[in-house]
């Protein structure tokens, strides 16, 4: 093998691992690792007061009330269950998705939440 064959082979070498690296940064920014865990959220909806926070899971549980144009749907994950609000149009059932949702309390005392209520702000 000549020194020329030898620089195409590491070159070969260099491209595929830095192509392997490529695709693995993109599949990992695709996951659910970026989403917080119901079960956290659920334990500690106080600690999440006010802000935006990114959940996955799969759609239960749709329900819409005309009356009141509510509309909501249950998201579940490994971790748990939690009940969204939404204005938007309801996913399908057993629809997997991820959803940035604003959390709020109607109180916090001796730091624990009651009433917390999820208000979906985005989804794909």
């Amino acid at each position: 093998m000549t020194e020329r064959d030898t620089q195409r082979l590491a070159g070969r070498a260099v491209r595929a691992i830095l192509a392997g690296w490529a695709i693995a940064v993109l599949l990992g920014s695709c996951s659910a690792n970026n989403a917080t865990s119901i079960s956290e959220l659920n334990t500690s909806a106080a600690n999440f007061d006010g802000q935006e926070v990114t959940l996955h899971g799969v759609a239960k549980d749709v329900t819409r009330v005309p009356l009141f144009n509510l509309k909501s749907y249950v998201l579940k994950d490994d971790t748990g269950e939690i009940t969204i609000l939404t204005e938007r149009e309801l996913p399908k059932m057993n629809e997997e998705i991820h959803v940035k949702v604003k959390v709020g309390n109607i109180a916090i005392i001796n730091g624990e939440s009651l009433g917390t209520t999820l208000m979906e702000l985005e989804r794909r």
